[in-house]
């Protein structure tokens, strides 16, 4: 037994590194620190306090009209890397965002001016050039995937601008993501602060596993969270943007939500996971037949576990590449083949609504909603399409599920069960069907401000 711990600690501290020595001089070389620099419009700035008719009051006056709306240089620092020998470099969009001049200071104090091949303000990557007169050293990215939580990373850059610079961690956490749709953040504790964004985040192979953007902290200094954009990520989009200058993304065409455990059993999920389809605009998913209601469960070949996770997958894939797409609808699967568009050239065209007009009722009392059916006066009231129709609610009992899960007076309930509403009978009748059907939910599209979601309320009678 004493030999086994023995062997365990051993084994434990040969992963564990003596020294990050050897590893950073290896790569300092391709690391750099990045100068940027502005012209901005120049700033009156507060008014000096003088007393009216001071003598001094004409000379701060001339003083403010000849300096006060001069431009000035703005510069800014950051960190970056090289990653081919003929002067590719990777950083990120904020670094180098608006600045009329880009200059690369390099390892061993050299500088150089760059270019911008292009940037994609999603993921908050650029893609920089310089033009040198030898080979340059160079890192390689690495496959981020396959980063544990726990393992050793280093973080190089120019921190505070204070040069070049080595922090060392572990992979804290995988899979963050803080605001945008293609996120998909390492968080370390190794030190990053303001200056570090652009720089690498290797692993203990030299790769580069990802690229430091982001800092959580209160104070604007490093408390041992930061973010780095992973390395699988960065290398798409600087493939694409030095073959087209710009990010290429394919586009599916649909709004979609996250499936909720009542939204499934409403619908007769197995599983709580897929994508919901809340609206269709022009595009290649209504081209391919997919509907609003439909769950995406599969995309590609992949099953699709989350909108997130459809979102990115998507986004990867190549414009103009037909896919098979698999959706639930009406209690089966269904395959369609999907030709996918660019998504930056996509416009959302909200999908329309093509109802006559049902003869409006009295506001009905259901579900813990006050609803009234669609009329010329609401629809005025609300902002509404000419063809809007479904029921208003009017009024949400604040101690029911309703409220709850976020319905307000104003919104709009167009569809129950998959299916069109014009009055309370239908809202009614759909109740009824899914109670027959021994459902404990009935799923809702409701309309807010034009923009739809999904809502399941329960339909369990007391």
């Amino acid at each position: 037994m004493a030999a086994v711990l023995v062997l365990s600690q051993s084994l434990q501290a040969a992963a564990r590194p003596d020294s990050l020595a050897d590893l950073a001089e290896e790569i300092s070389d391709a690391v750099v620190n990045i100068t940027t620099s502005t012209v901005v419009a120049g700033s009156r700035g507060p008014n000096p306090i003088v007393p009216e008719g001071s003598p001094f009051e004409d000379f701060f006056r001339e003083f403010q009209d000849r300096n006060g709306d001069r431009p000035r240089r703005s510069s800014a620092l950051g960190s970056g890397f090289v990653i081919s020998e003929d002067g590719y470099i990777v950083t990120n969009n904020h670094v180098i965002e608006s600045a009329d001049e880009i200059v690369i200071e390099f390892f061993g104090g050299d500088e150089l001016e760059a270019t911008v091949v292009g940037t994609d303000p999603n993921t908050d990557i650029a893609l920089l050039k310089v033009e040198a007169d030898k080979p340059l050293p160079y890192v390689s990215f690495g496959d981020s995937d396959t980063a544990r939580v726990g393992d050793w990373v280093m973080a190089m850059g120019n921190p505070l601008g204070q040069g070049f610079s080595v922090s060392a961690g572990i992979v804290s956490a995988r899979n963050r993501a803080l605001s945008g749709s293609y996120d998909d953040y390492i968080q370390t504790d190794a030190a990053i602060n303001r200056g570090n964004s652009g720089g690498p985040l290797f692993n203990m192979d030299g790769k580069v596993i990802g690229v430091n953007t982001a800092i959580l902290s209160p104070n604007g200094g490093s408390i041992g969270i930061g973010f780095s954009m992973a390395s699988n990520v960065v290398k798409n989009v600087v493939g694409q943007l030095k073959e087209y200058g710009e990010t290429r993304r394919g586009w599916l065409g649909v709004r979609i939500q996250d499936v909720t455990p009542d939204m499934a059993e409403a619908m007769g999920l197995e599983k709580t996971s897929g994508a919901l389809v809340t609206d269709v605009p022009d595009g290649p998913a209504k081209d391919a037949g997919i509907l609003q209601g439909d769950v995406i469960v599969n995309f590609d070949g992949t099953d699709v576990i989350d909108t997130r996770s459809l979102v990115r997958k998507v986004g990867n894939t190549e414009v103009g590449k037909a896919v098979r797409v698999t959706v639930f609808r009406d209690g089966k699967t269904v395959t369609l083949k999907v030709t996918l568009g660019r998504r930056e050239e996509a416009e959302a065209i909200p999908a329309a609504q093509s109802r006559e007009d049902a003869a409006p009722d009295e506001p009905t009392e259901m579900l813990g909603l006050t609803l009234s059916p669609v009329t010329d006066q609401l629809r005025e009231e609300l902002n509404l399409k000419p063809n809007t129709q479904g029921l208003v609610v009017m009024d949400v009992d604040e101690t029911t599920e309703a409220y709850e899960k976020g319905l307000r007076a104003g919104d709009v309930i167009t569809e129950a069960g998959q299916q069109k509403l014009s009055s309370a009978k239908d809202l009614q009748d759909r109740v009824d069907e899914a109670r027959d059907a021994g459902r404990k939910s009935l799923l809702l599209l409701v309309r807010r401000a034009g923009e739809p979601r999904f809502v399941a309320l329960s339909i369990i009678e007391d």
